[in-house]
Order: C-alpha cells, then sequence, then structure tokens
C-alpha cells in the first residue's frame, strides 16, 4: 500500500519516498488521523518505558516515561547511562 500523501504534526518533516507530505502546526488539533496516530504513538512509547523500567528500574521510567526529572538525573550520575538513553540530549545539567 502506498499513501497519496502523509500530513504530519509540526512544523518538519523528512521527506520520505518521494510520497507528497504537508506539515501542519498543531496537526493533532484539526485532524483527526493525527490526533489518533499521536495516540497510539504515547500508548506505545508509555508501554516500551515499562518495558525499559523493569530492565533497569533505578531510572523509574515507569514513572517519568522518559522526562528528565530530577531522580532520573540523579540516577544517570549514580549509576551512568544505559544503551536506551538519547546521547543528543544534555543528560546532567
Amino acid at each position: 500500500v502506498r499513501p497519496e500523501a502523509i500530513i504530519v504534526d509540526g512544523n518538519r518533516f523528512k521527506p520520505y519516498r518521494f510520497i507528497p507530505y504537508n506539515t501542519v502546526v498543531k496537526g493533532d488539533g484539526k485532524y483527526l488521523s493525527i490526533a489518533a496516530a499521536s495516540i497510539l504513538a504515547k500508548t506505545y512509547r508509555d508501554d516500551y518505558m515499562d518495558s525499559l523500567a523493569r530492565e533497569y528500574p533505578q531510572y523509574a521510567w515507569d514513572v517519568n516515561k522518559g522526562y528528565p526529572t530530577k531522580a532520573h538525573r540523579e540516577a544517570i550520575a549514580k549509576y551512568g547511562i544505559t544503551p536506551y538513553h538519547r546521547k543528543s540530549f544534555r543528560l546532567l545539567r
């Protein structure tokens, strides 16, 4: 199946296989398909973070879902990073 076009929430998108696309700022409030995709992505991300929390409980990913809380930063300082930490973020501000 090849889509006719892609609509993207936000203002940036890397073109994909020459498929036409439109970026839509606050698109999740304007298009039901973007809103649905956003919900699916968040649900998947939350489930994934829960699985990482079982593997690395010291980082409390089941509670912070990957956001840099004070406790999470303290765990990084104490235990270091895992292969799952995004190195492009400043982890210990």
